[in-house]
């Protein structure tokens, strides 16, 4: 359900109305689309985008230091949250709607292959083979350093290794390969929704706990850690694909949702283990709110769906694995800009963003969106 998946737009579908409510066909012993729901839901390409920016903007954050902006650029972290809500509502959907049909496991792992694999083994090849420019040591040095081994099986999240800043963002990558490894089967075999559900609340609860801990072995971006907010996505999509509540219920549910994650992480979750729990349960609220709301007439939807923010959405993926290595290889710009004080650190910004956008538009028309048209020899 990524982009370029199921282009079929909401203009097609029947005028949308909170009196859906009587609509929702799903039941629990048989997991469905609800039919007020369409096939795609432009609204969380929109999110997607404000994720992307979020993450950039964060690793851009000491150029706001001297601004009225820092204080908001050190949330931007938070997008690899959103990033991971997104992810969990949308493959979930996806095995859920397809763990029926022939070719499940086949066609699930190739559509993920082709959808991961080629823009991050080629990162991994820009950053191995410039070593000395985004590594700061010869080739056979940054394998020693950073095993080429480890991001190949995607573990590198797992161990204790010195990642070279360029290839920084691939541990949230890692956490989803590893999730999507487990899932994918679980989804298959627990035929029961409340097996499902128990497992996704297992991880829910597990996660800050495991935060807690002081364990040797548990890294700042332990997959074990890290779990909340695609066990958050999953449990969405499990709960509208097997609930027959309407799309007022679940609005309701997402606003309140908003309101509670939001409110504890600013106050009593603030620099607790259970932040990261807050804020899943705030941008679940997001999420939710945006799948109930779709394709309503309002200033918040239109945002989302039209515009600059499903742009990047859509170039989303190659921006998050390509941006710290656009901004290594820039570095001189920066340096030219250290003169000119706080006008100075707003160009830089600014240049980053620039530039990161024109890389991964290229990467989206020019390698990305080519790949995926392989993806209709895996067709759900």
């Amino acid at each position: 359900m990524t982009t370029g998946e199921q282009r079929e737009g909401l203009d097609r579908e029947p005028a949308p109305s909170l009196h859906d409510d009587l609509v929702g066909t799903p039941t629990p012993s048989r997991p469905a689309r609800p039919t007020w729901l369409p096939s795609y839901i432009p609204e969380l390409q929109g999110l997607r985008g404000i994720a992307v920016l979020l993450v950039v903007l964060y690793h851009s954050h000491p150029r706001f230091q001297r601004t009225p902006f820092y204080s908001a650029s050190l949330w931007g972290w938070t997008g690899v949250n959103l990033f991971f809500v997104l992810s969990g509502f949308l493959i979930t959907s996806i095995l859920l709607e397809s763990r029926e049909k022939p070719h499940y496991f086949r066609n699930f792992y190739a559509r993920r292959a082709l959808r991961i694999w080629p823009v991050y083994l080629l990162a991994l090849a820009v950053c191995y083979l410039k070593a000395d420019w985004f590594v700061g040591m010869p080739v056979a040095q940054a394998i020693r350093t950073a095993p080429w081994w480890a991001y190949l099986l995607f573990i590198q999240n797992l161990f204790h290794l010195d990642l070279p800043a360029g290839l920084g963002p691939t541990w949230s990558l890692a956490i989803e390969e590893q999730y999507y490894l487990l899932w994918a089967p679980l989804v298959r075999v627990l035929r029961k929704p409340w097996m499902l559900a128990g497992a996704l609340a297992t991880a829910l609860i597990a996660s800050p706990l495991f935060r807690t801990t002081h364990f040797v072995w548990i890294t700042k971006t332990h997959t074990l850690t890290h779990l909340d907010g695609i066990a958050m996505g999953s449990l969405l999509a499990l709960g509208l694909y097997t609930v027959a509540w309407g799309r007022r219920t679940w609005l309701i549910l997402g606003l309140c949702a908003i309101v509670i994650g939001f409110t504890l992480a600013g106050t009593v979750a603030g620099g607790t283990a259970f932040l990261d729990s807050a804020l899943t349960c705030g941008f679940g609220g997001a999420v939710l709110s945006s799948i109930a709301a779709t394709g309503f007439r309002n200033p918040v939807n239109a945002l989302l769906r039209r515009g600059p923010l499903p742009f990047y959405g859509r170039i989303s993926y190659g921006m998050y694995m390509t941006h710290i290595m656009v901004f290594i290889y820039y570095g001189w710009f920066d340096a030219r800009m250290d003169a000119y004080g706080t006008l100075g650190d707003l160009a830089v910004v600014a240049f980053r963003l620039a530039v990161c956008t024109a890389v991964a538009t290229i990467l989206w028309y020019g390698f990305e969106s080519r790949i995926l048209k392989l993806k209709r020899y895996f067709e759900r």
